[in-house]
């Protein structure tokens, strides 16, 4: 069965995951329509289709998920030319059926050792058995190993390098040492004095500096093109007068105007001539366009060669060396990086006026200063490394030797009973493996023999006569079932052979399609299969249900219960959801329930406050009368606006009205001045709220307007003498609206303080009221404890009026 649900980013739910834990054999799900009920009968049906949700199934073996909800009524009736047939268990030999009794109890007793094995390697939740002894032996050989390196860590440190860090890593360390070390096994005094000498301050390898190399880069500095007055033609009419002004640059920059003015002057506004546009054209010829994209290839390539040129000088500002003199390097880095901002200026000069001759800067005496510090820095590692490779064998014999010591001396013990267990782990985790593997074939071998000894005597002809007898026993004679001409499947059909199941009302699809499913349960739409273990979602199947039917559909539920507490049939779990406080309380009534849920059911009720589901779990039913829920109504922090006008009419309707006989329109005779504008106010506003609506013109009830009504709705019971009765409704979130220092502007807020046992997120206004007479103990109101005058004759009726029954 299914341990916990998880869902999020599905329909109404968030990202943040909502965690509905300890499910039980039967669960109850109340809320209203659109709350996110069906998400939760989608998730268990097609668990796959929504990657952030998760169904947690019990010893992690999922069974088959029977899910009933508007997606199977369209997939199996709407959609259908025919209801698939149900197979279920026919006539046959007791010896096939003991056959196939036996199978089923092979498979179970099978199933009982798989989850035994399981629970044995990993533990019943997945986190013990013989996997977890494996991990907390594993552990505390660790915490073993890492004592050592906190004991020895302050002279052996570098002994330890690479493996300091991590405990995991430090005990893979010591048993890869087990495996290779050859070292000669001394003395601990011996080993520390030594480490005084070799991993003290004595000098360690030291890396090379890299150089930089800026060749490439003032290669280019002699790019003939940088001397080059990069002209037109000189035989070209204008290009005496360019010259004589020396403004072959400007003309340049100027054609493009020239161009976008339509051959006009851009100065004087005067149109040119053809053959000044064709002398233009010619001065600036392909002997200067290729000038010209010399320069921008230079000026491309000195960019990437100073890009590369930074990226050498940023690596070495970087290296981290007491050799290099990083104080006088600094400055020769910089004077480098501003000779090149400079020379990319002066091309970039080149390039905005190409007669002009320039000159790049030189690098070679900045780049000379740079080499020099890094070849001194250089000489003084090459000099270390010399003194250092005399350390180098003595300080790897003696690091070695500092392993030898920690594995023949300090963990000698420890090692040889850690290699003991775990060796003993390692074989029995192989073969509770080996047998797990052998039970699971032998679990698909049985079932597969079952499918077979079903297949040989199941039928779909006991399923007709079932539906049908319950169709006929509930006055639906107007049509039955048959058994379709493909012998697998069954039709719906009217007295006189025509197809009926076009013209079925919304009631009967509901009721057939819900026996179909029901019966379903019993059997399967396939030839085998009919025996599988199996849990069951109901989801909301009373709509459009005239009352009989709905105690009958019921009725039918409560026998799945009485099947999952006697463990008799093959449902393990069942999950219902509903929208209807009706059904909801037929289903989930129970005499042997006392003040909390019996240790087989969950209660849930599922809310939408603002654009996301929650759902909160309840330690018995939540729902009481619709009485109740009216009253719960007020007691919210936040009262609805859409709803308190219904909610008023029906408190007051349902208490005075309907039990006292009081005729609401006379209750204003209890007041005295603008009290008794207020009070006929308060009664024309609840009715008008609640009995139209308006085409035209939308009202929005601002939050003074509800406080202001339900200090009135208030005093009503004050002055009527049915405080006991107003108290006793509103329990701990009582709160005097009528007193000096309370003004109802600011109180009614404060008491309507929720009572989480009996909060529903709406109300259908559509449902008729249930009054439990018990519940109004302590100041029940009737004509004849209340001085009111006579009730006048019954008030036209409305379509959504209350009738209790």
């Amino acid at each position: 069965m299914i341990d916990s649900l998880r869902l999020a980013n599905i329909a109404t739910y968030g990202k943040a995951p909502v965690d509905v834990d300890d499910l039980k054999e039967i669960n109850f799900f109340y809320g209203a329509n659109g709350a996110g009920k069906t998400s939760i009968s989608r998730l268990i049906d097609s668990p796959s289709s929504w990657s952030d949700c998760e169904v947690r199934w019990r010893k992690s073996a999922p069974l088959e998920a029977m899910v009933y909800n508007n997606e199977f009524i369209e997939k199996n009736f709407t959609k259908a030319t025919d209801l698939k047939g149900v197979f279920t268990l026919g006539e046959a030999q007791q010896a096939q059926l003991d056959q196939i009794a036996d199978t089923k109890a092979e498979i179970g007793r099978l199933e009982a050792l798989r989850d035994s094995l399981r629970e044995t390697l990993s533990g019943a939740d997945g986190t013990g058995g013989k996997t977890s002894e494996l991990k907390n032996l594993e552990s505390a050989f660790k915490d073993k190993c890492w004592d050592q390196k906190r004991k020895h860590d302050a002279i052996f440190q570098e002994a330890f390098t690479g493996f300091r860090n991590s405990a995991d890593s430090f005990r893979t360390k010591v048993q890869s040492e087990q495996k290779s070390n050859s070292s000669a096994l001394t003395t601990l005094e011996s080993l520390a004095e030594r480490a005084g000498l070799l991993y003290g301050d004595t000098p360690a390898l030291a890396s090379s500096i890299p150089g930089i190399t800026l060749d490439s880069l003032t290669a280019l500095h002699s790019d003939p093109i940088l001397k080059k007055r990069v002209l037109g033609r000189s035989d070209v009419d204008i290009a005496a007068m360019i010259a004589k002004l020396n403004n072959s640059d400007w003309v340049r920059q100027g054609l493009k105007y020239f161009e976008q003015n339509n051959d006009a002057c851009p100065f004087c506004q005067q149109a040119t001539t053809k053959e000044f546009e064709n002398s233009l054209a010619e001065y600036f010829d392909e002997t200067f366009e290729t000038d010209t994209l010399a320069i921008e290839s230079l000026q491309s390539a000195y960019q990437i060669k100073v890009a590369a040129a930074n990226e050498q000088t940023n690596l070495l500002l970087a290296v981290e060396s007491s050799f290099l003199d990083a104080d006088r390097l600094a400055p020769h880095i910089g004077q480098l990086n501003s000779l090149l901002a400079i020379n990319q200026q002066r091309i970039h000069s080149k390039k905005a006026e190409p007669s002009a001759q320039v000159t790049l800067e030189s690098l070679d005496d900045v780049a000379g200063e740079i080499s020099a510090i890094i070849n001194a820095a250089n000489t003084k590692i090459v000099d270390q490394n010399k003194i250092v490779a005399s350390f180098a064998a003595e300080k790897k014999k003696l690091t070695g030797e500092v392993w030898k010591y920690i594995l023949d001396t300090e963990l000698k013990d420890a090692l040889g009973d850690f290699d003991a267990k775990r060796d003993a782990l390692d074989k029995a985790i192989w073969g509770l493996n080996t047998r797990l593997q052998k039970v699971v074939t032998d679990i698909s071998q049985k079932t597969r023999v079952l499918g077979e000894l079903e297949k040989n005597i199941t039928s779909i002809q006991p399923t007709v006569t079932a539906i049908n007898h319950l169709l006929k026993s509930f006055g639906f004679r107007g049509f039955y079932l048959d058994i379709a001409s493909t012998g697998s499947a069954y039709k719906l059909v009217r007295a006189d052979g025509s197809d009926a199941k076009h013209t079925l009302s919304e009631g009967e699809k509901t009721f057939v399609t819900f026996l179909y499913f029901y019966h379903l349960l019993k059997g399967s739409s396939t030839t085998t299969g009919m025996t599988a273990d199996r849990v069951v979602v109901i989801d909301d199947p009373v709509s459009s249900l005239d009352s009989d039917i709905l105690f009958i559909v019921g009725s039918l539920i409560k026998r799945l219960f009485s099947e999952i507490r006697s463990k008799t049939g093959y449902i393990k779990q069942i999950f219902i959801l509903t929208h209807n406080v009706y059904f909801h309380k037929e289903i989930t009534f129970n005499q042997d329930r006392r003040e909390l849920a019996l240790k087989d059911e969950s209660f849930w009720i599922v809310r939408k406050p603002g654009l996301q589901s929650t759902l909160e779990r309840y330690p018995t039913n939540p729902i009481k009368t619709s009485y109740e829920l009216l009253w719960a109504e007020l007691r919210k922090p936040q009262i609805q606006s859409l709803t308190i006008q219904n909610t008023l009419r029906r408190i007051l309707e349902n208490y005075f009205k309907i039990l006292g006989g009081v005729d609401l329109n006379n209750l204003y005779q209890h007041f005295e001045g603008e009290e008794v504008i207020h009070c006929r106010s308060l009664i024309s506003w609840v009715n008008d709220g609640s009995h139209y609506t308006h085409d035209d013109l939308y009202v929005a009830i601002e939050q003074p307007m509800v406080a202001s009504y339900t200090k009135i709705f208030f005093k009503i019971f004050k002055v009527t003498e049915q405080m006991p009765h107003y108290k006793m409704m509103m329990g701990d979130s009582f709160v005097d609206l009528d007193a000096p220092s309370a003004p109802a502007e600011t109180q009614a807020p404060d008491a309507m303080q929720p009572q989480g046992e009996t909060t529903i997120e709406a109300l259908d206004n559509t449902q008729p009221i249930i009054v439990d007479q018990q519940a109004l103990q302590g100041g029940v109101v009737s004509s004849s404890n209340v001085t009111l005058p006579p009730a006048p004759s019954p008030p036209d009726s409305h379509e959504d009026s209350d009738i209790p029954f």
